[in-house]
């Protein structure tokens, strides 16, 4: 081998002979027409995904005084959802009419027009056989992902010609995790839809909160019942939070902050009586504030956030159940989501219940713990009407055949207005924000919403602990005198549970 003559040192031309420059760019007339010109001189550039757009559809007015950029490609994929009947078709819907309403019948979408927030919003479109001739780095971007079919890499070609052509930022905004890294992996600045998401303390299972009290104030709480807190105090908790007074060595109380700023004792029964069924007694404290908010009249709504094996689900039935055999409610609904609200069940075989069935299995299960007759001993039941084809009669199908127990499917809760009934909506960490807000609008006059769910488990690709519709219906309705939330902590299924949502 020669040896190099020069005092540099020698390099290896890496640069492939097919990246050279092309001279043919792109004229300002194309710049244009394709959406590639700034409107604007200030602010940055956001470049919309699909999924943002049908997890808000609102968020077209709230990126203040920025440029959002829509690729063509996404309304091709809107029109893909616009016909279903699910939140999802309703939400591209929605996109649909907000985009025409801004763009109007004349002028060039892709010139951009003004937005409330003083920004631009602007189509942006990306024709590989013209737009490809000015960018190495989309040649590079193809050879990393050769599909150019593929939605989600036209989206990230799109981004990247728009990056080149503008002098101000380019950020992706998508809640596609994988996207997200696909976009990092060939530069592209990507971030999350964070305008729904809660602070990480928010979506925390955090302890009850502690007050320190005098010993001779938590004597006088104890015995009457209640006591006004000082001004000074308020300021660090809200309306209905659950708070643990404490006055000395292991001298605890719990009590409940009402909307007049008094705190109030705990009105709990020893147990929840299910007639003819077992009656269940709250085992720990968080139990015992949870039975608090969901026998409380004066509330409505009720969030809670607990692990597996807390017996959030259990309590909230046992609680629906002792609601309407005292005639405080007309019917119990029980509804949980299958992953994703507007997901459709025609795909399996059988009526819409047996489809549900092995979905809703927990909520039976649980029905039948609290419904079977406290001791099976006696004379052998007669064969009951119903039971010709095999199955045995469970202690809870005629208030199902009753309308007075339902287990429904989530899915079908749009247009519907529930009056009068203590609705349980099991796995709620699993909805959209906007699916929550579908359910907690459906609420008519004399309804409880008990939402509950653990934050951590999360199969819905586009949520996740901060911007799930539990944490999200939690943040939102914190201090309103209607709204309540607990935390279950401590587990109570059995040991080996306890140790597996703890460890494992």
């Amino acid at each position: 081998m020669a040896e190099a003559t020069s005092d540099q040192p020698a390099t290896l031309n890496l640069v492939d002979p097919s990246e050279e420059k092309i001279d043919t760019l792109l004229t300002t007339d194309q710049l244009e027409n394709f959406g590639l010109k700034s409107p604007g001189k200030k602010g940055k550039h956001y470049v919309l995904d699909t999924n943002v757009l049908l997890h808000e559809p609102g968020c077209l007015n709230r990126f203040q005084d920025n440029h959002l950029c829509i690729p063509a490609d996404v309304l091709s994929e809107l029109d893909r959802f616009k016909t279903e009947q699910t939140e999802r078709g309703s939400n591209a819907r929605r996109v649909h009419r907000a985009l025409t309403q801004i763009f109007g019948a004349e002028g060039q979408v892709t010139k951009g027009v003004r937005t409330d927030g003083g920004g631009t919003i602007r189509l942006v479109i990306y024709d590989p056989s013209l737009c490809e001739r000015s960018s190495k780095e989309l040649r590079r971007f193809h050879r990393i992902f050769p599909d150019r079919e593929r939605v989600d890499h036209r989206i990230l070609a799109c981004t990247l010609l728009l990056a080149e052509h503008v002098d101000l930022p380019v950020i992706l905004v998508t809640k596609d995790l994988n996207m997200q890294l696909k976009a990092r992996a060939v530069g592209i600045s990507c971030e999350d839809y964070l305008n729904d998401k809660v602070a990480p303390q928010d979506s925390a299972k955090r302890e009850m909160a502690r007050l320190a009290m005098d010993p001779n104030e938590l004597q006088r709480f104890a015995s009457s019942g209640e006591i006004a807190l000082g001004e000074d105090r308020l300021a660090d908790f809200h309306v209905n939070q659950y708070l643990l007074l404490e006055g000395g060595e292991r001298q605890t109380i719990p009590a409940r902050l009402t909307e007049g700023g008094r705190l109030v004792r705990l009105v709990v029964p020893e147990v929840l009586r299910i007639p003819d069924g077992n009656h269940l007694k709250p085992l720990n404290l968080g139990q015992k504030c949870f039975i608090d908010a969901l026998l409380n009249p004066d509330i409505s709504l009720v969030t809670c956030f607990g692990q597996a094996g807390t017996g959030k689900t259990l309590v909230a039935i046992a609680a629906g159940l002792h609601g309407i055999f005292a005639r405080e409610h007309n019917g119990l609904t029980v509804s949980r989501p299958v992953v994703a609200m507007g997901e459709q069940m025609g795909y399996l075989p059988g009526s819409l219940e047996e489809k549900m069935r092995p979905w809703l299995q927990p909520i039976y299960d649980a029905l039948e713990l609290l419904m079977s007759p406290r001791s099976n001993q006696g004379p052998k039941r007669k064969r009951q009407k119903g039971e010709e084809d095999g199955r045995q009669q469970k202690p809870y199908d005629d208030l199902v055949n009753q309308g007075v127990i339902e287990v429904e499917a989530l899915a079908y809760i749009r247009g519907r207005s529930i009056p009068n009934r203590f609705f349980i909506l099991d796995e709620a960490q699993q909805l959209t924000p906007q699916e929550a807000k579908t359910v907690v609008t459906r609420m008519s006059k004399g309804s409880k919403l008990v939402m509950v769910g653990d934050p951590d488990q999360i199969d819905h690709p586009y949520v996740d602990s901060r911007s799930n519709g539990l944490v999200y219906t939690r943040q939102r309705m914190r201090g309103q005198r209607f709204a309540a939330h607990v935390t279950l902590n401590r587990g109570e299924r059995s040991d080996l549970a306890e140790a597996g949502a703890r460890l494992m």
